[in-house]
């Protein structure tokens, strides 16, 4: 039922084909010996990837890539760091950094190269540099490739990609219990991703998995204050892949591309229904409303692929022809029409399940592909507005190696920014705060932890505690508040 994998080792028009201008990618140097797959940005701005090389012993095995001395990414330093819990190496999970700081790794449809829709889980501990394992809900039989989401109260919440059941639970950070949770299901979690929505409730098109329809429409959103689900209605086409024969496996693949929340207040659904016509859609919060989007030109889907939301407002997304086809390409949606991008150094060799697409705090969008070809994403445009951090400082002066409470607005974004679906989250929707040395030039990055709240599309005041590096040099310094590489103005403190 569920799609076996292993690594690959109408309102609006397309626009015609042709590159969006300005537009470039630059290679990050020194990438160590892995296959670059799975990331999170860590609240201290350092990068956190897995090894999915594939390559015996290594899939337990996590790397940082630390920005340079001038913030620069491409010729940062990479660090292995602590391996995870024995036994748990896994491939395609659910994931997430959690309010404190620390990343949550769930289930795998693979553990250790083996098929397994693994229970297994583990969270690690950037300061103490420690994976400690995580036990499974209580009676549950897989979690796999299943997609999770941090609600606005900073809950991770995990869901089981193939128990019929339909299960999902809420873990407390602190016990490591989990709390049932989402009632009213209408399909099981699989093959789906969960994308938030301003005032906190997840928005979830379903993949019929288990249904065997032909076809299928359905979409939901889950309610945290009741912990229910409530489908809407149908859809304006079809999401997920339901052609028999397609993607080279035969049958049905259920998958389905990644959805992204715009800062124009619509949610862009991409599809990777059928051969041939990969559809995409068009969701607007204010109006809980669709609207058929462009499909993609000639053969190409997303069936399991990366999209990021671009500081530009836009939104990057990597589709390919079918499951599992090579010749993948980078396109763009801003909102009125699908454009072709430049494409990454590997990008006709890949599939579109092989990316991943992550915001960094530079404004630069950060591409793994299981290749040590890691690359830098630089879109053209100025920033979007309206979504800036601003800060109310009470002191103005901080010693290194102190913690200080941030006190501002727009700490968490227009919204989670990237998205995959079931098999990767890297959501970015949280504050990362930055130090540049006057005199010097130099930057440096606090570790945050603590947010007040972790929800989208929301103006009103928030908090965050940050730790000032203990090596920050001293002197006048410009302070920065960054959410999914917006930045706020500049603010001038003293360090001493």
């Amino acid at each position: 039922m569920k799609l076996l994998r292993m690594l690959g080792i109408a309102l609006v028009a397309v626009a015609a084909v042709g590159l969006a201008s300005a537009q470039s990618w630059t290679p990050v140097q020194n990438v160590p010996n892995i296959g670059a797959g799975a990331m999170a940005l860590l609240t201290d701005g350092r990068v956190l990837v897995h090894d999915e090389s594939g390559n015996s012993g290594t899939w337990g095995n996590w790397w940082t890539l630390t920005p340079d001395i001038n913030g620069n990414y491409a010729t940062g330093t990479w660090t292995q760091v602590a391996t995870m819990p024995s036994g748990y190496g896994p491939l395609y999970f659910g994931s997430a950094v959690l309010p404190d700081g620390r990343y949550i790794a769930e289930g795998g449809e693979y553990n250790e190269g083996s098929d397994a829709w693994t229970t297994k889980g583990a969270i690690y501990d950037p300061v103490a540099n420690k994976w400690t394992a995580v036990s499974p809900p209580s009676g549950w039989n897989s979690i796999g490739d299943s997609p999770s989401v941090i609600l606005d109260n900073g809950t991770y919440m995990q869901s089981s990609c193939c128990d019929t059941q339909k299960q999902a639970a809420l873990l407390n950070p602190s016990t490591l219990a989990w709390t049932s949770t989402g009632s009213g299901k209408f399909d099981i979690y699989d093959e789906e991703g969960m994308t938030k929505l301003p005032g906190g409730s997840v928005l979830d098109v379903d993949a019929y998995v288990f249904q065997y329809n032909s076809a299928g429409k359905n979409w939901e959103t889950y309610n945290p204050g009741t912990g229910a689900w409530t489908s809407q209605g149908s859809t304006p086409e079809q999401y997920w892949d339901s052609a028999a024969g397609c993607g080279g496996e035969g049958r049905a693949t259920y998958e389905l591309g990644p959805a992204v929340l715009m800062p124009n207040g619509t949610v862009y659904q991409t599809g990777a229904n059928s051969c041939g016509a990969g559809h995409t859609g068009i969701y607007t919060v204010s109006s809980n409303s669709w609207a058929e989007g462009p499909d993609f030109p000639g053969s190409f889907d997303i069936a399991d692929g990366p999209a990021a939301l671009e500081i530009n407002g836009n939104v990057m997304m990597f589709a390919s022809p079918g499951f599992g086809g090579t010749g993948g390409q980078m396109f763009e949606w801003n909102g009125s029409t699908l454009t072709e991008l430049p494409n990454p150094p590997n990008g006709s060799g890949d599939s579109s399940y092989y990316g991943h697409l992550m915001m960094l705090p530079t404004g630069q969008v950060l591409f793994t592909d299981f290749s040590n070809d890691v690359e830098l994403f630089s879109s053209a445009g100025s920033p979007y507005t309206g979504w800036n951090p601003t800060l109310l400082l009470s002191n103005l002066v901080f010693s290194p190696g102190s913690t200080v409470r941030l006190n501002g607005t727009n700490f968490n974004g227009a919204s989670q920014n990237n998205a995959y679906g079931d098999d990767f989250q890297d959501a970015t929707n949280y504050p990362i705060v930055r130090f540049t040395n006057v005199a010097t030039g130099h930057v440096f990055y606090g570790r945050t932890h603590g947010h007040s709240t972790m929800a989208v599309g929301y103006h009103g005041p928030t908090y965050t505690s940050v730790d000032i590096p203990t090596d920050i040099e001293t002197g006048t310094t410009y302070l920065q508040v960054v959410v999914n590489g917006i930045a706020s103005k500049n603010y001038q403190i003293g360090i001493n």
